[in-house]
């Protein structure tokens, strides 16, 4: 029987990379990427591809957005605001404003025109705390819109399968499918190898740590995998 088709938005990082290997199992899957002019689009662009050829991806699509630079308010596009500095309420400043809404219908859009029935994406509540988002509750109001927003015949629901799950559960998820975490991109820095010490680096670390797994991409520090 042919699969259904369904639109992963695919960062590059490891959240990402373990939703699309969860959305592989079911459905012909089409990935989609922004450039938003963020810190590591580069870095993050070659892990899309990477992660897009391993699971032989035939439809791809990479979008670019600089409006959401020129907005600003986020120091993942503002090189002018320290990332993780002191900020006037609980929301982190990496927070990029309405940014999923904007990636949402994006792949909405391109859902309808293609006739897939699902969009994954691979938003955590645990591991972007503060971001309004990020939510299941924005998905799901998300999900009512759609249903207003498009063609009577058009079926589309945004799904959030690891939106509950601890980052470091989502790693053993991702190692169960075979996920390929080598090629994929967390650190805020634009390098060759990882970072080991921004707010993202640290995440990652610990959620491997508590998987009781070593992460199989390079760092720039030292890491003892076994404390």
């Amino acid at each position: 029987m042919k699969k259904k088709k369904a639109i992963v938005l695919v960062s590059g990082g490891l959240d990402s990379c373990v939703t699309a290997a969860i959305a592989s199992r079911n459905y012909e899957t089409y990935f989609l990427h922004t450039n938003y002019k963020q810190v590591t689009a580069k870095r993050e662009k070659k892990a899309f591809l990477d992660i897009a050829n391993y699971y032989n991806v035939k439809k791809k699509m990479i979008v670019d957005i600089n409006y959401l630079q020129q907005i600003g308010g986020s120091s993942l596009t503002d090189k002018d605001i320290k990332i993780y500095s002191e900020t006037k309420d609980s929301i982190p400043n990496t927070y990029v404003p309405f940014r999923n809404a904007n990636l949402l219908a994006i792949a909405v859009a391109w859902a309808e025109v293609v006739g897939a029935r699902a969009i994954f994406i691979g938003a955590m509540e645990e591991d972007s705390t503060g971001y309004p988002d990020c939510r299941e509750e924005f998905f799901e109001k998300y999900n009512k819109m759609i249903e207003l927003g498009t063609k009577p015949q058009t079926h589309i629901e945004v799904k959030t399968p690891i939106i509950h799950n601890a980052k470091s559960e989502v790693v053993k998820i991702g190692k169960k499918l075979k996920a390929p975490f080598r090629l994929t991109w967390s650190c805020y820095q634009n390098s060759r190898k990882a970072c080991g010490m921004c707010e993202s680096c640290k995440l990652r670390i610990n959620a491997f740590k508590k998987a009781g797994l070593k992460d199989e991409i390079p760092y720039k520090i030292d890491i003892d995998w076994n404390n």
